[in-house]
């Protein structure tokens, strides 16, 4: 019998407080266990396929969580305000999950819910890009561009390398500002 109490999404909830903690690289089904609690073969009750079902569902959330946080910070702006907010939201969501941002997978994935979850994703910067009236493979390409500086920005800034004395608030202004003027001026298909 499964552990009272312990579900899918505690399993999963643990794995995340984990990756919090630790890091993705210290996902491991003993670990997880030993925060939940039980013995390593009762997470297969709640996550038949192990690990690589664990990293995937992480995945998945990671992704789910990072599309929310967009979606709520653009809501209701448009234009070079949305894309403000969008990058805003993008760092903020690394700088406070740096870990967890490390676990989000910047490939496409095979698995549905995983695409489902990345498509959501880039929905809302494709959103954001109607303000710029951007279409078609020249939506995708925009998208592309602000996908690379937000992900560049984000990974650069959790990642320690920006230790130079120059405010990194005013740093992020700047690169809002270089890709709303980019967006504004974007070359026709």
């Amino acid at each position: 019998m499964p552990r009272v109490g312990l579900t899918p999404t505690g399993v999963l909830a643990h794995a995340l407080e984990l990756i919090d903690d630790k890091g993705p690289e210290a996902l491991t089904l003993a670990a997880v266990a030993g925060r939940a609690g039980v013995a390593t073969p009762s997470l297969y009750k709640h996550v038949t396929g192990g690990l690589p079902e664990l990293r995937r569902l992480v995945a998945i959330r990671v992704t789910e969580e990072l599309a929310e946080a967009l979606a709520e910070a653009v809501l209701g702006r448009s234009g070079d305000e949305a894309v403000e907010a969008l990058l805003t939201a993008y760092v903020g969501y690394a700088d406070r999950y740096p870990n967890r941002y490390a676990a989000l997978p910047q490939a496409p994935q095979e698995d549905a819910a995983l695409r489902q979850a990345a498509a959501r994703l880039v929905g809302v910067i494709i959103a954001v890009l109607r303000g710029y009236d951007l279409e078609g493979t020249e939506a995708i390409h925009a998208a592309r561009t602000v996908r690379a500086a937000a992900h560049g920005y984000a990974s650069l800034a959790t990642g320690g390398a920006f230790r130079l004395a120059a405010d990194l608030a005013v740093t992020q202004q700047r690169l809002v500002r270089v890709l709303t003027e980019g967006l504004r001026t974007w070359p026709a298909a």
